[in-house]
């Protein structure tokens, strides 16, 4: 859940926050984080990645920068890097505490692990 001055976040739009939480990052790095971190259960195709990029940045979560690279590999230079902005964090953080107390709440209604009994 985004303060009020943001729209909600989609599930893609907040995988894409925590991906940039750590620091500046391209699309390719952004959609492996989201794979490795949910055990490959959620892959961001190019299309979603980059819609949700848009959308971040024109909601002010998320700029473009430049990033400078020794990388010989020229595909780098045409990389796009993306990084948080302090609403960005700030909405990240939000929905973070949000899906925490989901998590509580699922864990007490005995949907995580063993089932509680009556």
């Amino acid at each position: 859940m985004a303060d009020r001055n943001t729209p909600p976040l989609t599930p893609a739009g907040f995988q894409v926050l925590l991906a940039l939480a750590g620091g500046a990052a391209h699309g390719y790095a952004v959609m492996r984080f989201v794979e490795e971190i949910s055990a490959g259960t959620v892959r961001l195709g190019p299309g979603t990645l980059y819609r949700t990029l848009q959308r971040l940045v024109a909601d002010g979560l998320v700029i473009e920068v430049e990033v400078a690279t020794d990388s010989p590999d020229p595909h780098d230079a045409r990389r796009r890097y993306y990084e948080l902005t302090d609403l960005g964090r700030s909405a990240a953080a939000s929905e973070a505490e949000l899906l925490s107390r989901l998590v509580a709440a699922a864990a007490d209604a005995g949907l995580l692990g063993k089932r509680r009994t009556a």
